[in-house]
């Protein structure tokens, strides 16, 4: 995931917690950003756990 990415998921979140809040379109860009951010954490994680060697 890209930092402009992440940059817009802090950016939306910021936004959701104003008063104004979150139009329809952006609450949709929002789940989608957050999809993407959570799939590429889950496969960084599954690599990290996969290179894992275990030695006795």
């Amino acid at each position: 995931m890209t930092q402009e990415k992440i940059k817009r998921i802090n950016e939306l979140a910021k936004k959701a917690k104003s008063p104004g809040g979150l139009t329809e379109a952006e609450t949709k860009e929002r789940a989608a950003l957050r999809s993407e951010y959570l799939a590429d954490v889950r496969r960084n994680l599954k690599a990290q756990l996969d290179n894992i060697e275990i030695v006795d």
